[in-house]
């Protein structure tokens, strides 16, 4: 495990000197942009550890991407390395259709100090709900970013996370009922506390997503990537491309649906995943919008 090796997976060539929030962003945009949130694992027939080398080597020589607990292990693990101040926390994410936020602690996210300002940084949620810059620590406050406008919330002692959205125009109109678009201008996100977490925190979690039928994780086979202006989403068979700010205050969201043999010929050129082992493709309706 090296940095460089790691940056040659992202393409990051800027300086690595500098603990400051100007080069953390760069660092942090390379990542999302290089490394896929996706669950394919599950789906080939491979089982996700937390272990950091196992993740190392599948992101950064595999070119694979990952899970939260995996992109955000990563990234947390490239900061401390560099000299920042870090340390994981825990959240809790809110599904929209059931109108409440999970029972179990399923979301890592990295905490950095920089001259004493707190920031989120969390390169593991994809769509449109994956930050592009880390987020000041700071109750009530809009922090406006390409994807819309994120905002945290802290109540005794629980910070809540949440975005507002443009308007949405989407051109093939067989998609505009399409349970995967938010419908919502506001959405939560997750809530969290500021406790310190380790990675053992999530083990059963890491269990539990990838093998019972009541998971997302199951029921959806996800690959979703940030682009410069935007962000791809291959969920199943069906190909999502947003562009942000298409117009003014409006998103252009294109829907595709693949044939079976198109899935891994798309995870290739439009999100630059080989696999190893045949994905069979799911996308069971609900609990999941982009």
């Amino acid at each position: 495990m090296n940095l460089e090796e790691y940056f040659a997976r992202t393409g990051y060539k800027g300086s690595t000197e500098k603990q400051d929030l100007e080069t953390l962003t760069d660092i942090f945009q390379h990542h999302i942009r290089a490394v896929p949130f996706e669950n394919l694992s599950i789906h080939c027939g491979e089982k996700i550890t937390l272990e950091l080398e196992h993740v190392y080597n599948k992101i950064v020589r595999r070119k694979r991407g990952g899970w939260c607990m995996e992109n955000n292990q990563l990234l947390g693990w490239v900061l401390k390395s560099l000299g920042y101040d870090t340390s994981f926390l825990g959240a809790y994410v809110f599904n929209p259709h059931q109108n409440a936020y999970a029972t179990l602690m399923t979301h890592l996210v990295v905490k950095v100090v920089i001259d004493g300002k707190a920031y989120v940084v969390d390169g593991g949620f994809g769509v449109s709900y994956q930050m592009w810059q880390p987020m000041e620590l700071v109750s009530g406050k809009d922090q406006p970013q390409a994807p819309g406008v994120f905002r945290f919330t802290e109540k005794n002692g629980v910070w809540y996370l949440e975005k507002m959205r443009r308007k949405q125009y989407i051109p093939n109109q067989s998609f505009s009922n399409s349970d995967l678009l938010e419908k919502k201008e506001c959405r939560k996100v997750y809530m969290f506390s500021l406790e310190p977490r380790t990675v053992e925190d999530f083990r059963f979690q890491c269990t539990y997503l990838q093998t019972s039928p009541d998971s997302l994780f199951t029921k959806k086979s996800i690959c979703t990537l940030q682009t410069t202006d935007g962000f791809r989403a291959l969920i199943g068979w069906t190909l999502t491309e947003t562009t942000y700010n298409y117009k003014e205050n409006m998103d252009l969201v294109e829907f595709v649906t693949l044939e079976d043999e198109e899935v891994e010929k798309t995870l290739k050129e439009k999100f630059n995943v080989t696999l190893e082992r045949k994905l069979v493709p799911i996308n069971v309706k609900g609990s999941y919008t982009i």
